[in-house]
């Protein structure tokens, strides 16, 4: 990184300035906006999975609350509908959401709500006059 033409001081040629927030538009802002989404996370005492780190959980002394997020997508979902509640009123307040319809499908798995199931969707994979490695 060089100084801006016009901007360049003596004997201060090789000094730039380091930025402390990051500025829109850059590619640095989902990684920012993820950064504040885990402190939010983390201040409501959820705790992040070591193995996926977009995943997110809580337990309550009779409940849970589990939260995936995904990319611009986050699913939620525990047996009290008032603790889910609870959280999208936290979350809407430091974050701009909508409320869409219930998942029906993510991150490849199907979700059943009448069932009370989750199942994994796999997709046929042609191997035909592919080579073995």
């Amino acid at each position: 990184m060089m100084q801006s033409q016009g901007c360049i001081m003596s004997d201060k040629e090789y000094l730039v300035c380091k930025l402390k927030k990051s500025i829109y538009g850059l590619k640095q802002v989902p990684r920012q906006w993820y950064l504040k989404f885990n402190i939010f996370m983390a201040s409501s005492e959820y705790t992040r999975l070591q193995t996926d780190h977009c995943c997110y959980f809580k337990y309550f002394k009779n409940s849970y609350i589990i939260l995936l997020l995904y990319v611009d997508d986050m699913l939620v979902v525990g047996p009290s509908m008032k603790k889910i509640v609870n959280l999208k009123a936290q979350l809407a307040r430091d974050f701009s959401m909508k409320n869409l319809s219930p998942a029906k499908k993510m991150l490849g798995m199907r979700i059943n709500k009448e069932k009370k199931t989750v199942e994994a969707v796999t997709s046929t994979v042609h191997t035909e006059g592919a080579e073995e490695v």
